[in-house]
């Protein structure tokens, strides 16, 4: 099936990570495109100089963007009517990027922002006058608690959701999915846990799996101690780097393959927790000593414990991962990959560069743009 080329493409959570990355490689494979960047108020001035180094590293995209004031929590994005009626005309692209990523995330802005968004992205996409597609970012974590293989067609299973920000990305897939299966073009991406670029390390925020490293990191001498769950040896923790989300989801966009299908960004053959420590602990020159720790012990110490919060350093709804019981089969996302030339690196070829990148810039952040 042909692809229309777009004239628009709307991204919504600029200047986030991934609307910084995509933007310019999504003009580029459009010439002829501009692009709209909604942007919430706060971050108008950040937004303008990301545009400004993505416009002076690139020229060929330069004076191609437009920056809009908005807001995805409210109906009509929260943009002026004149403005929403312009984007409905002509071949329109919506790249959905706009989320809240954060497990501890309290109900109220996680279903404003991730469900009642989505849904008013849907209802801008359905009344475009020709969708090309809307491209949409979900996290393979619609699983919630399902205990086994986890298909990228899987999404109703009966799981239960460890947290809001579980819960409300399921909800907000179940909205686009029922659009695409009443004919919206749509491509759903489910990415595992991003960390940094394979290549450089480089990362917006030390989340996830980097709480395990910081720990080990910071433990003097050459042994590390670390507290971990039920059989860290049975466990599977995936993650996967920047560059591999950015590049899958660059490729895919305009792929006709890729119409009306999910794809798991997830890693086939994924470190298990021990692997993933053992390894930490190797490249920042220690060994690694693990300590059982039930997982609901160990969150009940982070949060009602005085002093144990301050000396590990996480929220405690990150434990859950270290015990998470689902496993994602990738094998169709795999095949698709392997058409358009993308390939998701092993843990043992990334790890080296994402210790380097932390032991060099210990200053980075933990919180998300919300």
């Amino acid at each position: 099936m042909p692809t229309t080329a777009p004239t628009t493409v709307l991204f919504t959570g600029f200047p986030g990570f991934l609307g910084t990355a995509l933007l310019p490689r999504t003009l580029r494979r459009a010439p002829d495109a501009q692009a709209v960047a909604l942007v919430q108020e706060r971050w108008l001035d950040q937004a303008k100089q990301t545009l400004a180094r993505i416009e002076g590293a690139e020229p060929a995209v330069a004076g191609r963007t437009r920056l809009v004031v908005g807001d995805i929590t409210r109906p009509g994005l929260g943009l002026d009517p004149a403005e929403a009626d312009e984007l409905r005309r002509g071949p329109l692209e919506i790249f959905h990027l706009a989320a809240v990523y954060d497990l501890s995330v309290p109900p109220g802005p996680a279903w404003a922002v991730n469900v009642d968004g989505t849904r008013h992205v849907v209802d801008l996409a359905r009344g475009a006058d020709q969708l090309v597609r809307l491209q949409y970012v979900s996290t393979c974590y619609v699983s919630g608690d399902y205990a086994g293989l986890f298909f990228e067609d899987d999404l109703e299973l009966g799981q239960s959701f460890s947290n809001h920000y579980e819960h409300t990305k399921h909800e907000a897939e179940r909205i686009v999915a029922k659009a695409r299966d009443a004919g919206m073009p749509v491509t759903v991406y489910r990415p595992s846990i991003v960390v940094g670029d394979s290549r450089t390390g480089e990362t917006q925020k030390y989340d996830g799996p980097y709480y395990a490293l910081q720990l080990i990191a910071r433990q003097p001498g050459r042994t590390a101690v670390m507290p971990l769950p039920a059989d860290p040896s049975r466990v599977q923790f995936n993650l996967v780097p920047s560059d591999f989300v950015v590049d899958a989801i660059a490729a895919l966009a305009p792929h006709p393959g890729a119409r009306g299908r999910t794809v798991a960004l997830a890693n086939p053959a994924p470190p298990t927790v021990l692997e993933m420590c053992e390894a930490f602990a190797a490249h920042t020159g220690k060994r690694l000593r693990v300590v059982p720790a039930p997982t609901a012990l160990s969150k009940f110490a982070v949060d009602h414990l005085p002093g144990v919060g301050r000396l590990f350093k996480l929220p405690s709804s990150t434990l859950d991962y270290l015990t998470h019981p689902t496993v994602y089969d990738v094998t169709a996302t795999t095949a698709l990959l392997e058409e358009v030339g993308v390939r998701c690196p092993p843990f043992a070829e990334h790890v080296g560069a994402m210790v380097a990148f932390h032991r060099e810039h210990p200053d980075v952040g933990s919180a998300a743009m919300v």
